[in-house]
């Protein structure tokens, strides 16, 4: 299965950080940037599902727009997934600069609550 991390320049520069799955690209906004080493956490905000091609998607998202602003993918690649329960995900990354385990964990249990997203030593 594919990843991609797009690079977001709208009203605050974040990142979009998207796993294939269930047929969409499930979806999250790191506003700090992604973690490229171990044991560094990032808040993760959930945000709508976007259809599969999107995971090439690069360009300019017109004013008046969801998202407006400027997409540039940061690093892109397929990722194994370990195990994923309704409030916690582990998968495997191969990309060029997010490689090696990761966990995305939910922060409270509730629909719509923010995720955590760090990668582990292995």
């Amino acid at each position: 299965m594919r990843f991609v991390v797009q690079e977001h320049h709208a009203t605050r520069l974040h990142w979009d950080f998207r796993l294939e799955m269930d047929g969409v690209l499930k979806s999250w906004a790191i506003p700090k940037g992604p973690p490229t080493k171990p044991n560094i956490k990032r808040l993760a905000v959930p945000v709508k599902d976007h259809p599969l091609d999107y995971i090439n998607f690069e360009g300019v998202i017109p004013e008046g727009e969801y998202g407006a602003g400027t997409v540039k993918i940061w690093d892109s690649g397929t990722y194994e997934l370990e195990s994923r329960t309704s409030s916690k995900i582990i998968f495997k990354l191969h990309g060029d600069k997010m490689r090696g385990r990761y966990v995305l964990i939910q922060t409270k249990r509730n629909e719509g609550a923010n995720w955590l997203l760090f990668q582990v030593k292995e």
